[in-house]
């Protein structure tokens, strides 16, 4: 009998240790969120990097304030909401400064294409994100596939999902390259490659899925090799070899 009511104080005792340390845990998380809702507000915000936008438009967009919680606020929810409404921004790095401010540093970038469709001018930026909505448009043209649903501030979405890979994939080398000042135009009709309009002087056919970095180094190689009034074609179908056909 002894047994049995030393066995049962036990269990009690044991079951008020789990409370007790639950409850000690609850007090300990009560605590954090009250340090972090009373103090960390947000007295300083700082914008980086703007040029197009102004300081205020980002802060806007962004919909954080003097008076947030530096811990509690979404650093995604923020960096989307300012890609949505700031097309021409490209990144977003949102930075904590405890114990009050803020850092805001957005990366901006340019139009470098145009999709024209149904009277409207899309323009594009080189990593394929739609930047702006125009009803015409003196940047290079890409034609030959045609856009799903486009929207300002969302990115390239093709009917034909190689369409969209192959564009991608060349205007990012053209910008790595230092070469998209030069193209005048990109067509995607053919299903087997890629037609570029360049230098004004030149049209490109470049193979589908290609390196197009080291492509475009041979192109720039073959080019520096011609005279400065030569016009052609490059066929840069080979996969080591290019091959230049004058006048065409």
């Amino acid at each position: 009998m002894a047994r049995k009511r030393y066995g049962s104080r036990r269990r009690r005792r044991g079951r008020f240790t789990f409370l007790y340390k639950l409850l000690s845990v609850l007090i300990i998380c009560a605590a954090i969120v009250a340090a972090l809702t009373l103090f960390f507000k947000v007295e300083t915000i700082e914008v980086m990097g703007e040029s197009r936008y102004s300081e205020s438009t980002i802060l806007e967009a962004a919909g954080v304030s003097v008076g947030d919680n530096l811990y509690l606020l979404n650093k995604y929810t923020v960096s989307a909401n300012i890609y949505q409404k700031c097309p021409y921004v490209q990144d977003v790095r949102i930075n904590r400064q405890p114990p009050d401010t803020l850092v805001i540093e957005v990366t901006e970038c340019s139009a470098v294409a145009a999709i024209a469709q149904n009277g409207a001018c899309w323009l594009i930026s080189p990593q394929g994100k739609i930047v702006e909505k125009k009803t015409s448009s003196d940047l290079p043209k890409v034609d030959g596939c045609v856009l799903v649903d486009p929207a300002v501030g969302s990115w390239v979405q093709m009917e034909e999902e190689s369409d969209q890979t192959e564009l991608c994939a060349l205007l990012a080398a053209l910008e790595d390259a230092g070469m998209m000042d030069q193209m005048e135009g990109i067509h995607l009709d053919d299903a087997g490659e890629v037609v570029m309009d360049y230098a004004g002087r030149f049209t490109v056919e470049l193979p589908r899925g290609a390196d197009y970095a080291k492509k475009l180094y041979q192109l720039s190689s073959a080019i520096s090799q011609l005279e400065t009034n030569e016009t052609g074609t490059f066929n840069m179908n080979d996969e080591e070899r290019t091959f230049f056909i004058p006048g065409k």
